[in-house]
């Protein structure tokens, strides 16, 4: 009804009737094509015009709609959010066959309307062909060099860890909201490897660029910007679109000053970062004689701003419903010390103990399936043609894998909306790997920073674990702790505040 609720608010001018009269002609033109020689294209609700199956959502979440549609309509069913066609994909099995077997045709991004006005089509996360295949590629081999997933990246995560412990140790025991430090210290983590340095929690321009960055991630997912991308033609009347453009257009400002700084102080000998090794790749490629090379000033932007939000959020969201988890379930919080506290002791945690933490780890997995904080995934598109399951799913046709339904599968989890350790863990009480825990997504889509995240979720989790024990505020009991999360582009935990009591 959100969607619904702004429709109303939105001033009724001509032009706008005239456009919605438009849109419902294209709409009962369209709606009577169909492809019979071509094969029977996934079921699905019967649309109205213009609105299509809106009345069939919670907006609020989708993800949640989408999973009992496909109780009546199957794994692989058609929805339309507005005038929009959309296959969505359910279950771990149907999921994985498209990402995975069927990777070359469901393997393309559906840009929709926003991420096309602030990506241009460049930079990894908003785009594909040619671009997306060699932007990727060299991000993957770049990170990867400066470390991550390895040692050099240990040693990154372990400097922020004492740093982030320094500032909940100022609170001392009051409660406080953990979103900001816990996304200073994770951006940071990105910060190191692309700009080749971090910053200072308190540097005016690095808690602008993260605060405007987790701003626009929850814009994302407010009714102003789901109304753009069913009705991009609304674009003047909505305000949310309008500050999301505007907080993206202050980030990359920022970005640009310190890619400059880089590039007056470049070294090709002793690349400090990504940006450093772009700028190389960059002038060997001019000096070479290169022509309509994907690697020039803008692509390295957006490449940047795409590394920046995603290492940021993903990571510090995750981490933030870990530490809200554990004051919820103290039982479990005693579980996970007891076992830091036996085979680690007071040393600092370093990755290599994560195969002796077996509880450790599974808790760590629990927290990022029950978190399920990318509950669509990213939209995929079709690249092709492709008849799927028995159904025929037109090229460039929107697609939905949709990650909830697959990390909430009833057939492979064993209380699939408990918070349940056990999931990871066999009779021995050892860790045991899932293959329904797509929390990454899969395939050629599959998250770029999955080792790095995994690298950081373990270190600061087991080290914030070993340092404090988390309590709900004095006078909250832990029923009294909310779980419902907030919609954006990932889900976020409801604005709460935790006590992080020493124990030392």
């Amino acid at each position: 009804m959100a969607v619904l609720e702004g429709l109303l608010q939105l001033p009724c001018t001509f032009p706008l009737l005239v456009a919605v009269l438009l849109l419902l002609l294209v709409w009962l033109y369209s709606s009577g094509v169909s492809n019979p020689e071509k094969g029977k294209e996934p079921p699905g609700p019967k649309p109205l015009p213009i609105l299509g199956n809106l009345l069939l959502l919670d907006l609020k979440k989708p993800y949640d709609s989408l999973c009992e549609l496909s109780k009546k309509y199957g794994s692989v069913f058609t929805i339309y959010f507005g005038p929009k066609k959309v296959v969505v994909l359910t279950g771990y099995t149907t999921v994985k066959q498209a990402l995975v077997n069927h990777a070359e045709e469901f393997g393309d991004r559906d840009i929709t309307p926003l991420f096309h006005d602030l990506n241009k089509g460049l930079g990894i996360l908003f785009s594909n062909g040619e671009n997306w295949k060699e932007m990727r590629r060299f991000a993957l081999t770049n990170m990867r060099n400066f470390g991550m997933g390895k040692k050099r990246s240990e040693e990154k995560i372990i400097e922020e860890t004492r740093s982030l412990i320094e500032v909940f140790e100022k609170f001392e025991g009051s409660p406080f909201d953990t979103t900001q430090p816990v996304n200073y210290a994770v951006s940071n983590i990105i910060c190191a490897i692309v700009y080749g340095s971090r910053f200072e929690y308190d540097d005016p321009k690095f808690m602008s660029m993260v605060n405007r960055a987790n701003e626009n991630i929850r814009l994302a997912g407010s009714a102003s910007v789901q109304l753009y991308t069913m009705f991009p033609w609304l674009k003047p009347w909505l305000k949310d679109v309008a500050r999301v453009m505007k907080n993206v257009g202050e980030n990359l400002k920022e970005m640009r000053g310190c890619i400059k700084n880089l590039q007056e102080t470049l070294n090709p000998q002793d690349s400090r970062g990504f940006v450093d090794s772009f700028l190389t790749y960059q002038q060997n490629a001019e000096k070479s004689g290169q022509k309509d090379s994907v690697f020039h000033e803008e692509n390295l932007l957006f490449c940047v701003a795409n590394l920046f939000g995603a290492g940021t959020d993903t990571t510090g969201t995750t981490l933030r419903w870990g530490l809200l988890l554990m004051a919820k379930y103290p039982d479990i919080q005693d579980r996970v010390q007891e076992e830091i506290d036996r085979v680690i002791g007071d040393r600092q945690p370093v990755v290599e103990d994560r195969k002796s933490l077996p509880y450790t780890d599974a808790v760590i997995h629990e927290i990022q399936r029950v978190a399920n904080i990318v509950p669509l995934n990213l939209p995929h598109t079709t690249s092709c043609d492709v008849n799927f399951q028995g159904f025929f799913i037109q090229k460039g046709t929107a697609v939905i894998p949709l990650l909830t339904s697959v990390l909430r599968d009833e057939s492979e989890w064993e209380q699939p909306y408990m918070f349940h350790p056990e999931h990871f863990l066999d009779d021995q009480g050892q860790f045991v790997k899932r293959d329904a825990f797509l929390a990454f997504s899969a395939g050629r889509r599959v998250c770029l920073g999955e080792s790095l995240a995994r690298m950081e979720l373990f270190l600061f989790f087991a080290t914030l674990l070993q340092r404090f024990h988390f309590t709900p505020p004095p006078g909250v009991s832990e029923d009294e702790l909310d779980l419902t999360p907030i919609l954006g582009i990932t889900l976020n935990p409801s604005p709460h505040k935790l006590c992080a009591v020493s124990r030392s």
